[in-house]
């Protein structure tokens, strides 16, 4: 086992590893892979952005004590779209952000310095095997072998890397969405189980009856699933990309879509506040009392007129079509 300080291994395989018992004692936070109804709900959730935010004007208001070192240290975040504007990098930075932590509850981003190019680069790197103790963060990496073109190499050694907690950028999910869709994640697990149990209530052909009658109720079991779905989904707004609205009222998609989104801006105003804390935390080690706030301008939708049209939906005054046009639109 080796035990240095260096910076994060960002992309390693250990799946023709064993893990050992102490491996699995650390190596907490590998998720098994979701069922059908949590990767839709994944991918939906995540979605903070839309498309026609991207042709507005801009997104993010930037207020600082040291513009120049703000421009440093996110004009070269390596995002998974390459470099980008500022404007358009904390967009990027919001949703890598996001989508880590809807999966893993955390993410992770270290802060290197280019010397030579006197440039600050910012990456990402899995939260898998990383903990923090007695205010120093802990990479645990397990043994792995590396390949090199398609041709397997040398098996290497356990490491526990130490992390400057200076450079190291943490992200947390707000606690009360955490527990939202820890709730909601055990009925869907369940639901995504049993997704195509009816396959097995089929009677079985025999020579004395080749067409057995078959007295299973599948439109019964399907809208138990759909209220199952629905009652789950009840605190997230998601409506499980089911759009036949011949059982649901217009004001219950309506409602359902403002709690849904209400809950996306949540998160992404969370976000946008704990990057602010972030940056400003590392930005010291350039400059002692460097400081940021970066929140959302008026081109982004807000979570306060969300409340307003609930409001108004309630008492008749707002119509369908401008909710929708605001949620998705905007």
């Amino acid at each position: 086992m080796k035990i240095f300080r260096t910076e994060p291994l960002y992309r390693y395989q250990h799946y023709d590893a064993h893990l050992g018992f102490i491996d699995r004692l650390f190596l907490i936070g590998e998720q098994e892979q979701p069922g059908f109804n949590r990767r839709m709900f994944d991918e939906d959730f995540k979605r903070l952005f839309h498309s026609n935010n991207s042709r507005r004007g801009k997104l993010f208001e930037i207020v600082s004590n040291d513009d120049l070192l703000i421009q440093k240290l996110l004009a070269n975040a390596n995002t998974r779209y390459g470099p980008r504007t500022i404007d358009e990098t904390i967009r990027q930075l919001v949703e890598e952000i996001a989508e880590s932590l809807i999966w893993f509850g955390s993410a992770y981003f270290f802060i290197h310095d280019d010397t030579e190019q006197e440039r600050i680069h910012l990456a990402s790197f899995s939260s898998y095997g990383v903990m923090r103790l007695f205010g120093t963060h802990i990479q645990w990496v397990p043994k792995r072998r590396e390949k090199h073109r398609n041709i397997d190499g040398e098996e290497l050694s356990r490491e526990i890397r130490l992390l400057d907690a200076e450079k190291v950028m943490r992200f947390d999910m707000p606690t009360p969405i955490k527990r939202m869709l820890s709730a909601q994640n055990r009925t869907l697990a369940v639901l995504d189980k049993h997704q195509f149990m009816e396959a097995n209530v089929h009677s079985q052909a025999t020579r004395n009856t080749p067409n057995p009658t078959n007295y299973f109720d599948f439109s019964v079991w399907k809208d138990t699933q759909d209220q199952a779905l629905y009652r789950a989904t009840r605190k997230t707004g998601w409506n499980g990309k089911k759009y036949d609205s011949t059982k649901r009222s217009d004001f219950f998609d309506c409602h359902r879509l403002i709690c849904f989104r209400r809950n996306q801006f949540l998160l992404r105003d969370n976000i946008l506040h704990q990057l602010s804390g972030e940056i400003s935390r590392v930005g010291k080690a350039y400059k002692a009392d460097f400081s940021v706030k970066i929140t959302g301008t008026d081109e982004l939708p807000s979570v306060a007129h969300l409340n307003e049209l609930e409001v108004k939906l309630s008492s008749e005054e707002v119509g369908f079509n401008e909710i929708i046009d605001y949620c998705y639109e905007r």
